[in-house]
C-alpha cells in the first residue's frame, strides 16, 4: 500500500492536466484554468514528494 498513494496521485495528476488543457482548449476563464493547473500542480507534486525517501 505503501506506493498505491502516489499513484493515485500522480493518475489524478495527469487527468487534471487533460482537464485544464480541454478547459483551456474551450476558452474558459482564465481563474478556471489556473486553478484547475493548480490543482494538478499540487497532485503532482505530492505524488512525487511522497515518493522521496525520508526518515522512518
Amino acid at each position: 500500500m505503501g506506493r498505491l498513494l502516489p499513484t493515485l496521485l500522480l493518475i489524478l495528476a495527469g487527468v487534471l492536466v487533460g482537464g485544464t488543457w480541454s478547459l483551456f482548449r474551450q476558452g474558459a476563464s482564465r481563474a478556471t484554468v489556473v486553478t484547475a493547473g493548480l490543482l494538478a500542480a499540487l497532485a503532482a507534486a505530492g505524488g512525487v514528494l511522497w515518493l522521496l525517501p525520508g526518515e522512518g
